[in-house]
């Protein structure tokens, strides 16, 4: 992997959306984004006017979410979002797609809902969430479809408000439908240097995470040591063993369980660690 400190932190949306986030909170953000390079600040409508005056003049770009972190607002309410953020300055724009009419199999409304974000974007990147801890694997790869046809310029995992964050698993599968048509943003839990470096080994192009500071600084102590790469279990990995009744649909859970059933790793007791 051609990976360089300055290339990496090009990769990383640098993240803040708790709604209790402060001006000062912003500005740190974006103090950050501005030292250690970092492709983006990824950002709640409210803050985009401030970010985009503070980077004014400046590579790093300001990322807008839509329709966040539900997804579940009607399609003319996200691209009035999308386009204040626009008007006020945001440069690319994070949109969560309408999660139950992908698993309803409207593909129509969840098609209109993304074509009225990209217009309204005009022009500007757009990355569909797709919130792959409630959907399956053949609902993850229509959705990639989907966002393909209406214009989307990435697709994205997760936003880290879900059930499940970005695993490598996802990444390999969405970047298996897209090819290099699009791009492939993991979001959600990415905390460490090892944690990257296995989204962008399965396919990821653009994280989005709140701890790039400590990513950065992580790859740095790579090279005298190699003890952050320790191999993991496959099942590590895997989005069967983060599957919670507590926060997934049932049948999307009971989906998940299944695979734990029939996956080949199922005698190392890996529940047992």
């Amino acid at each position: 992997m051609n990976l360089s400190p300055e290339s990496l932190a090009r990769m990383i949306d640098h993240t803040v959306l708790k709604p209790e986030t402060k001006r000062g909170k912003i500005k740190q953000l974006c103090d950050e984004a501005l030292a250690y390079g970092f492709g983006a600040v990824c950002i709640n409508p409210v803050h985009v006017e401030y970010a985009a005056g503070l980077l004014e003049g400046t590579d790093v770009k300001v990322c807008c979410v839509v329709g966040f972190p539900l997804g579940a607002t009607l399609p003319e309410v996200k691209a009035t979002e999308a386009r204040h953020a626009v008007r006020l300055g945001a440069d690319e724009i994070d949109m969560v797609m309408n999660i139950g009419a992908m698993r309803d199999g409207d593909r129509g409304l969840v098609k209109r809902d993304m074509e009225g974000v990209v217009a309204a974007a005009d022009g500007r990147p757009v990355k569909v969430i797709l919130e792959t801890g409630l959907l399956v694997d053949d609902e993850k790869r229509e959705a990639c479809e989907i966002a393909m046809e209406a214009g989307a310029r990435y697709v994205k995992t997760s936003t880290g408000f879900g059930p499940m964050g970005a695993t490598p698993y996802d990444v390999r599968l969405m970047r298996e439908v897209v090819g290099d048509r699009m791009g492939v943003k993991a979001a959600g839990g990415i905390r460490t240097f090892a944690d990257a470096l296995r989204l962008i080994d399965a396919g990821a192009d653009r994280l989005g995470t709140s701890s790039g500071v400590a990513i950065v600084e992580g790859y740095k102590w790579a090279k005298y040591s190699d003890s952050w790469m320790k191999p993991v279990r496959p099942c590590w990995l895997c989005p069967s063993r983060h599957a919670s009744l507590a926060k997934q649909p049932k049948e999307v859970y009971l989906w998940y369980k299944q695979r734990c059933i029939t996956c080949p790793h199922r005698d190392e007791n890996i529940f047992n660690d």
